[in-house]
């Protein structure tokens, strides 16, 4: 088997445990995703893969349909366990998700279009950014460090190094490396912490 197909398998299977991972620290009442992120996400995730499968993509599309298999599940839970959706910033993330998926459905240019689905994905993320950064505890490292490792994987797996081929990739697996730093940060740096007041 070639090493880069060993990457993709590899990388796929971790994608699809970290969300189960995930399941058992919600129930746990370790992790409380954030609503708007995860319907951001979920939206996202379905129309990258249909995106990516219709430039009948090799790599990428197999990390973008395991994370539209494990933002449904994490949405659904998301509605009942999750925390936020409806906060004036949540709103206005929302908005500018749904701008960048408009463009990147309506421009003819599958790079721009791209770019613009990291931009919507981006958005989506805006919010559980903030609520890690302020609420460390509401999250679990393991889960976003998982998904960073397969992002990873997928990287190692391109066989051509246009930066269109790794430019969603390299997006997953930066964004999943910053939460899990936020997740950690009070532990780990303990200087970057905010400090309440006496």
């Amino acid at each position: 088997m070639p090493t880069s197909n060993l990457f993709i398998i590899i990388g796929c299977l971790l994608s699809f445990f970290s969300p189960f991972l995930y399941l058992r620290s919600i129930f746990r009442g370790d992790a409380q995703p954030h609503r708007t992120t995860r319907l951001v996400l979920l939206i996202n995730t379905t129309l990258m893969f249909l995106a990516l499968l219709a430039q009948h993509d090799q790599v990428a599309v197999w990390l973008a349909a395991v994370g539209a298999f494990q933002t449904a599940i994490v949405f659904i839970f998301s509605i009942k366990f999750g925390m936020g959706g409806w906060s004036k910033m949540d709103i206005n993330c929302l908005i500018l998700s749904l701008l960048g998926i408009f463009m990147w459905k309506v421009t003819e240019n599958p790079v721009t279009g791209l770019y613009f689905a990291m931009f919507s994905d981006f958005m989506g993320m805006a919010p559980t950014l903030l609520k890690t950064f302020l609420h460390p505890k509401t999250e679990v490292w393991n889960f976003w460090l998982l998904d960073t490792l397969a992002a990873g994987l997928n990287i190692l797996a391109l066989k051509n190094w246009a930066v269109v081929d790794f430019s969603y990739p390299l997006y997953i697996l930066l964004i999943n490396l910053v939460m899990v730093l936020l997740v950690i940060r009070p532990t780990a740096f303990p200087f970057l912490s905010i400090r309440k007041p006496c």
